[in-house]
């Protein structure tokens, strides 16, 4: 596919809005997927029991990993106990800032306890203390109440209303629960400031060099509607700009640092001569505030890359500081590799892309549990209509792995890390680790709305409704309008 196809065709994607009557009319299939999972009740009674009758509960379970605490809204009776786990890979630790109650940094995969007896009734800030983990997402609140009162939901992945998982939950509570989650599947798609994944044009210079300029610059973004954040990007938007370049193309791209901390630019999955793998100090010099640095190459081989920071990725990556590059185009398998593939000997001969897109998958820092940089219902839907095939680029610039699951649609594995597999093979869900991209094509066969989401049930749903890693298929008949 040319550059200029491409970018008409991802305009013609992004500027041409689903058919709004459709998404209202059908979405009740998709609140069949939000009632088929229970709401997620986090914080749970040390005994099982009645955790006071529908009060907080006395001992809470948190959970920390790479990099998020869970529930972000933690709630307990007054003298209870936090239970602490490290689901992570890395120490962790959780303080209750300005009160003198901490644990000591916790090994991935041990627990503790933090006994809160003597802290007063209210509501504190708690933190991660190791160094970056604060600012790549490892915030939260605890609220401490009066024993038997009754609490409100909040606005984060947690319930506090019982520590029975609900068991005991009043009718009020279950109806609010149940609201919550039907009002945030009917905002779906929600409007939000800022678009990324646009694709950046070069400029072509006198020697036939394709020149890019990219700037590393913090921004405020707008995650979901009412939500803006301090991201961290390149020209302004999460993802950043993608690049297309084809094989043989000599490329150079200037990189301008306007953040606090010095950077550098690693093109993760390019092949590239060691002076320009993007790793200071080793490869280059750091990159200071205010410096701008030259990334000069010829593209040797088809690829479906990432860039970001390698240097302070810990902290400019959660924060948005990543894009997509390609360079040439993913074959497609004969139609009979892709009917083995699906073991259906009726699908069509003609498998023609009629959408190609990138689905960067975030799940940490400001950003949080996003697609795209946005977290549902901001979510942008794939439309389009029966018999279309769809080219989707799973990129995971998280710390976490991610299932991607679409119901009802085989998605047929072609590529991995940029790299054509010999034998591809069909999923409803693909695991998709850190680092990894993935390439899948999938065929839009039923009108409707098909949800696409990660399936760790917590990445995309909490007490005040549907959120972070989920979007849409919207179908429609063909020749509809």
């Amino acid at each position: 596919m040319s550059e200029e196809a491409r970018a008409t065709e991802a305009h013609d994607t992004k500027s041409d809005p689903p058919n709004v009557a459709l998404v209202l009319g059908v979405l009740a299939v998709a609140a069949a997927f939000a009632l088929s999972i229970s709401a997620i009740i986090m914080a749970t009674s040390k005994d099982g029991g009645s955790g006071g009758g529908g009060g907080a509960a006395s001992h809470v379970t948190v959970t920390l990993s790479e990099f998020a605490i869970e529930p972000g809204a933690i709630t307990v009776a007054e003298g209870g106990m936090l239970m602490i786990e490290n689901a992570g890979s890395v120490p962790h630790n959780l303080e209750v800032v300005g009160e003198d109650y901490a644990t000591a940094d916790i090994d991935g995969g041990a627990s503790a306890e933090l006994d809160l007896s003597g802290l007063p009734v209210g509501t504190y800030d708690v933190i991660c203390t190791i160094a970056g983990h604060e600012s790549s997402g490892m915030t939260g609140t605890l609220t401490v109440v009066a024993g038997g009162e009754e609490v409100a939901t909040g606005d984060s992945g947690s319930s506090s209303s019982s520590g029975d998982h609900g068991a005991h939950m009043s009718e009020e509570m279950a109806a609010q629960l149940d609201q919550a989650m039907m009002d945030s599947m009917n905002a779906f798609p929600a409007e939000t400031a800022g678009v990324g994944n646009e694709i950046l044009e070069p400029e072509i210079l006198e020697d036939g060099t394709k020149y890019f300029e990219l700037t590393a610059e913090i921004v405020d973004w707008e995650v979901e509607p009412g939500k803006t954040v301090e991201a961290w990007t390149y020209n302004g938007t999460v993802p950043g700009p993608e690049i297309h370049l084809e094989v043989g193309d000599r490329v150079r791209i200037d990189l301008t640092n306007e953040t606090p901390l010095g950077t550098d630019l690693h093109m993760h999955g390019v092949k590239l001569p060691n002076d320009m793998d993007g790793v200071a100090p080793y490869t280059q010099d750091l990159i200071l505030p205010g410096e701008t640095f030259t990334y000069e190459f010829t593209a040797t081989k088809i690829a479906v890359a990432m860039y970001h920071a390698h240097v302070h990725g810990q902290e400019s990556v959660p924060n948005g500081m990543l894009g997509m590059i390609y360079i040439g185009d993913m074959p497609i398998p004969d139609i009979e590799t892709i009917r083995d593939a699906v073991a259906d000997e009726s699908v069509p001969d003609d498998v023609t892309i009629d959408q190609e897109l990138s689905m960067v998958l975030n799940d940490a820092g400001t950003i949080g549990y996003a697609l795209n940089g946005k977290s549902f219902p901001a979510t942008a839907p794939v439309a389009g209509t029966v018999g279309d095939w769809v080219m989707v680029h799973y990129a995971n610039e998280g710390v976490q792995i991610h299932p991607m699951h679409l119901h009802q649609m085989d998605q047929i594995v072609i590529a991995k890390d940029g790299i054509p597999l010999t034998s591809p093979y069909a999923v409803d869900t693909l695991n998709v680790g850190p680092g990894e991209r993935y390439t899948v094509i999938f065929r839009m066969e039923a009108p409707g709305v098909w949800v696409w989401h990660c399936h760790i049930l917590p990445h995309v749903e909490r007490d005040t409704g549907m959120f972070g890693m989920v979007t849409a298929v919207i179908v429609e008949e063909e020749g509809e309008e």
